[in-house]
Order: structure tokens, then C-alpha cells, then sequence
């Protein structure tokens, strides 16, 4: 066991130094490129965070045999990327983080609500939904629609750039670092969080197997969670340089790339379709995404100006569903 704490602690290192670098390049990037906060969260940075679930998702289906595992995995995690946005909120004294928030990520939240509700329909439907050979025809539009998501996003990013250097004249925070050295030390970083969290489900599977609880809860929660710490890297770190747009996208980005990457293993899991052979306790898991990410596009769409307490109000009732969600898995173990 000790083994096992000690690789914990050895990967949540690496990945909290070169998250930290991350957060940093992808943000002068964002500004070298002019491409935006909201779409390099969404497309550059979530896809490196989210490769974990991948990875994950690929070796539960083919090698190990646990659809559960790959399905509560990626469930899970956009749960936990949802609970992330408190954890920000009650770093960010300043105001309620949802008003610091640019309202363009509304679009990409928007879109994992749409594919949140694709995944329950293709679970709850799925004896009457034919496959296309072994995949099925659900796992095609999870990726199309990823890809319309990015290139939405993309244009909408562009005509709200457009519109700011008309009003005004932007300043640049980093005149002094080239694209090409950022471009550079972001894949140096990204190669570092992908091989640490790699080790990150093996060891965090190795943490829970003595609970005895079932692939579902354990997907759901411990893996979840262990694949999920890129995700509280990265945005805590994007948040230490007032790039709140980039921690913000970057979770919702995470949550659209993680149905994708659930598009993905239905092509890698040869049985049937993926979402056929799973437990139906997973519609739990996306119902919470779904009533998480709702509540906060209303925050970010109301964008109150004052804190009651550490938390805003739709902070508060993002933890609310969080700890529901918690007590069904637990209670349908």
C-alpha cells in the first residue's frame, strides 16, 4: 500500500508543477494567436487534461474488460469538473467567480448539456437503438457534435475579439515570450501531466480495490477523481494568473472532449455498443452533470456581484447536487 500513496504523491507532484507552466503557456498562446481564452481552455487545454479518461477508458474496454469502469470514469469526472468550479469560487474572493467569467463559455456548457442528455437517451434506449456493426450510432454523434462544439466556440471567439480591438486597444501581458518558445514549453509541460496522470487510475484503482464497492461507484468516484486532478491543476493554476475564462472553458471543454472520448471507446470496445453493456446507475451520474452545469450557466448568465458567504449562491448549489449525487451511488453500490 505504501507503494501505492507514494506514486499518488509522486504524480500529483509532476502534475502540479507542470499544470502550473501550462496554465501559464496556454494563456500566452491565447494571446499570441489571438484565438482566445474560451476556445484554447476548450480545445488546447481540456484535451490534454481529459487524456487521462482516455487512456483509461481504452484499457477498460480492451485490455481489462470493464465498460463500467470506462463509463463512470468519464461520467464521473465531468461531475467532479462541475464540483471544480466551487473549489475556484472559493479561491476568487474577489466576487462570485460566475460574474469574473466571460458569458461565452455559456455556448460550450450549452453543448455537454446536449451530449450529457445524448448519453442517458442512448443508455435508456438502448434496446431498441441499432447498431452500426459493433458501435453504436450514438458514439458517431458524440464526435460530430465535439467537433461543430470547437468550431462554434472558434467563431464565436473571433467576432468577440473583433469587437474588443474596435473598442479598444488590447495590452499585451507577454511581449516578451515568443509563440514559438510558449508552443514549446507547453508540449514540454502537457508531456509531463500526460505521463503522470497516466499512473493515476492504476493507482488510484489499486487505493480503492479493498472497498469492495462496486465498477460503478468505484469509476464514478476514485477513478473519477484521480483523472479528474489535471483538471484542479490546471484550473487553480489558471486562476493564480487572473485567467479565469481559461480555468472556466477549461472545464467545460473537459466535460464536452470526455463524451467524446466515450464516443472513442465504443470503437475500441469490439462486444457491442458501449453504452448497451453498461450499469443503468450511470444516468445518475449524467442527470448530476447535467443539473450542475445548468446551474452554473445561470450564474454566469444572473452574474451577481456580491458573496453571501465563501461561496456564491450557485456555488452552493452545485455542492448541493454533488453530495445527492453521492448518496444514489452509494445507496445503488
Amino acid at each position: 500500500m505504501l507503494w501505492l500513496w507514494l506514486g499518488f504523491i509522486g504524480c500529483t507532484a509532476a502534475i502540479l508543477f507542470s499544470g502550473t507552466k501550462l496554465s501559464r503557456y496556454g494563456d500566452i498562446i491565447a494571446e499570441k494567436t489571438g484565438l482566445g481564452r474560451a476556445w484554447i481552455g476548450l480545445v488546447l487545454i481540456a484535451s490534454v487534461t481529459s487524456l487521462p479518461e482516455l487512456i483509461t477508458g481504452i484499457s477498460a474496454v480492451t485490455y481489462v474488460d470493464v465498460p463500467d469502469i470506462a463509463a463512470g470514469d468519464v461520467l464521473g469526472s465531468c461531475v467532479f469538473n462541475m464540483l471544480i468550479i466551487v473549489l475556484l469560487d472559493a479561491r476568487y474572493r474577489i466576487k462570485p467567480i460566475s460574474a469574473k467569467a466571460h458569458q461565452g463559455n455559456i455556448l460550450a456548457a450549452g453543448f455537454g448539456i446536449v451530449l450529457l442528455c445524448m448519453v442517458i437517451l442512448s443508455i435508456f434506449m438502448r434496446d431498441f437503438i441499432s447498431p452500426l456493426g459493433w458501435i453504436g450510432p450514438n458514439s458517431l454523434f458524440f464526435i460530430l457534435i465535439y467537433f461543430i462544439a470547437i468550431r462554434l466556440v472558434y467563431s464565436y471567439e473571433k467576432r468577440q475579439l473583433a469587437a474588443l480591438i474596435k473598442e479598444k486597444a488590447i495590452e499585451l501581458r507577454y511581449k516578451d515570450i515568443s509563440l514559438k518558445t510558449a508552443l514549446t514549453r507547453y508540449a514540454l509541460n502537457a508531456g509531463v501531466v500526460i505521463v503522470a496522470a497516466t499512473f493515476l487510475p492504476t493507482i488510484g484503482a489499486g487505493i480503492a480495490k479493498a472497498t469492495g464497492l462496486s465498477q460503478t461507484f468505484v469509476g464514478n468516484i476514485f477513478i473519477a477523481l484521480a483523472t479528474s486532478l489535471p483538471e484542479v491543476v490546471v484550473s487553480w493554476s489558471a486562476l493564480r494568473i487572473d485567467a479565469v475564462d481559461l480555468a472556466i472553458s477549461n472545464l467545460f471543454g473537459s466535460n464536452i472532449f470526455n463524451i467524446f472520448i466515450l464516443g472513442l471507446d465504443d470503437i475500441f470496445f469490439l462486444k457491442g455498443p458501449l453504452l448497451a453493456h453498461v450499469s443503468t446507475n450511470h444516468i445518475v451520474s449524467a442527470l448530476s452533470a447535467i443539473a450542475m452545469t445548468a446551474i452554473a450557466i445561470i450564474g454566469l448568465t444572473y452574474r451577481a456581484e456580491k458573496k453571501t458567504h465563501v461561496l456564491a449562491w450557485d456555488s452552493i448549489g452545485i455542492v448541493t447536487v454533488y453530495v445527492i449525487n453521492l448518496m444514489f451511488l452509494y445507496m445503488l453500490k
